[in-house]
């Protein structure tokens, strides 16, 4: 099986059976003037990875391998938000407002487009999600399934939250799961740091990391 270099230790995948998770790079979250910059936050930390996401995407795709993205977003009438997400914040827009990207984390409204540099191509899944995990209320698993991949390298946005979720989700369903180091942020690097070092603690207890540099050429 090919094999990664990766933290606690290598991480070994069937050849031709991986697949790329890309986790809500989206407007409202990465460009200025979105839900993000609009809490306050410093989205320069998160434009900073767009090129090495978009690196990881295409050598995915050259080696013929499945690419999967990710949207957090809800529908019009917000039935799919429960109160208490929504009221989390409290700053001047929530879920569902009207902000410079149009209504904040709703289907179809620009600022939940995924950005135009790492825009999904024909024949690759988007996966609308209404919470921070990919799999809840999602058919991520049955795409999964069909395409008999068991082992995930993750990238995206935010690390200590959709991401991690995300793997967690992953973990507890059997799923090997790596995280590119270099192709995933938080708005608090602290907060990123954190979450690389409790991913790999205790003999990598939810998965690996590594940089995308070392998952490179291992795709083909």
């Amino acid at each position: 099986m090919p094999i990664i270099p990766a933290q606690p230790y290598a991480f070994e995948f069937p050849a031709g059976k991986l697949a790329l998770i890309v986790i809500d790079m989206q407007r409202d979250f990465v460009e200025p003037g979105g839900f993000g910059a609009a809490l306050g936050n410093d989205v320069s930390l998160l434009t900073a990875i767009i090129p090495t996401v978009a690196e990881l995407i295409a050598g995915f795709r050259k080696a013929g391998l499945p690419v999967i993205h990710t949207r957090e977003g809800h529908r019009a009438d917000l039935s799919d938000c429960p109160p208490s997400k929504r009221a989390r914040g409290k700053g001047s827009l929530t879920i569902g407002d009207s902000g410079p990207m149009g209504r904040i984390l709703v289907d179809g409204e620009p600022g939940n487009d995924i950005i135009p540099e790492l825009a999904p191509i024909a024949g690759e899944a988007v996966i609308l999600k209404p919470g921070k995990g990919a799999f809840y209320a999602t058919p991520l698993g049955d795409i999964l399934r069909r395409a008999g991949v068991n082992h995930l390298v993750f990238a995206g946005v935010t690390t200590e939250v959709c991401v991690q979720t995300t793997m967690r989700e992953a973990n507890d369903r059997g799923y090997e799961c790596l995280l590119a180091e270099d192709a995933t942020e938080s708005y608090f690097p602290e907060f990123k740091a954190a979450t690389l070092a409790m991913i790999r603690a205790q003999g990598g207890i939810v998965g690996w990391t590594t940089p995308v540099k070392t998952i490179l050429p291992h795709l083909a």
